[in-house]
């Protein structure tokens, strides 16, 4: 499910990039690419698209970590607008993670690999969680991090095989965390490494969409940045 608090906006924010934007195979991507690392993470973004501040951020940080970081434009352009999209149900339906962002993630994975990548990482926030997560049973994935996932089935967590970290909010109505526990409940019954965080105090969108004048939201972000970063160390390098 995607609802309200998938389009509430992040409050203002900068950040320069440490990166480049390029096209590859006829998307847009931006890349941050560490000298001689052959691990990398593909992060795909909210609805509010690969330009976002603290998304930029983000990536920037995983590869000041060792990783080619590469954010692509999943949305083409098209990022939600509180003011001008409607109601992102509408708009959702112009945006269906399981057609052309699916096709175009995998397609990410092959160019990577064309480059001598050869341990590869997805991640996923809010709407981007349910395109890496379908891509992961598709294509290559060395191991997935969603955060504060949406649009999420416990079906799509038993088909995926890949290392999984969900990094979820306490207040969030688009993945509560009942629903969270019952993804848990799954990893723990079988073999599949696995990683499960709840965040207390914080609501959907708190990784990518904090206030950074507040010591507490971005003390629960970079928290979770610490633990995305560690899930793709432990399992890309």
């Amino acid at each position: 499910m995607a609802g309200p608090e998938c389009c509430v906006p992040a409050p203002p924010a900068t950040h320069s990039s440490v990166g480049g934007e390029e096209s590859w195979g006829g998307i847009d991507v931006y890349v941050n690419h560490p000298a001689s690392s052959t691990a990398a993470v593909i992060l795909v973004s909210d609805v509010f698209g690969w330009k976002a501040p603290l998304f930029r951020k983000l990536a920037d940080k995983v590869a000041a970590a060792g990783f080619v970081a590469v954010a692509p434009d999943l949305l083409y352009g098209d990022f939600f607008d509180p003011d001008a999209s409607g109601p992102v149900q509408t708009w959702i339906q112009g945006h269906k993670p399981h057609l052309k962002p699916l096709e175009d993630c995998k397609k990410l994975v092959s160019v990577l690999q064309s480059k001598g990548i050869t341990s590869i990482g997805l991640s996923g926030f809010c709407w981007g969680a349910k395109v890496v997560i379908l891509a992961s049973k598709e294509t290559t994935c060395n191991a997935l991090v969603m955060c504060h996932p949406s649009m999420v089935t416990i079906d799509d967590i038993k088909a995926c095989k890949a290392p999984l970290a969900i990094l979820a909010a306490e207040t969030d109505h688009v993945t509560p965390v009942d629903m969270v526990n019952e993804f848990k409940k799954h990893l723990e019954h079988g073999n599949q490494d696995h990683f499960v965080k709840v965040f207390p105090g914080t609501a959907h969108g708190w990784t990518v969409r904090y206030d950074v004048n507040s010591e507490n939201a971005v003390k629960n972000a970079e928290e979770a940045h610490e633990d995305f970063i560690a899930w793709f160390r432990k399992h890309l390098l």
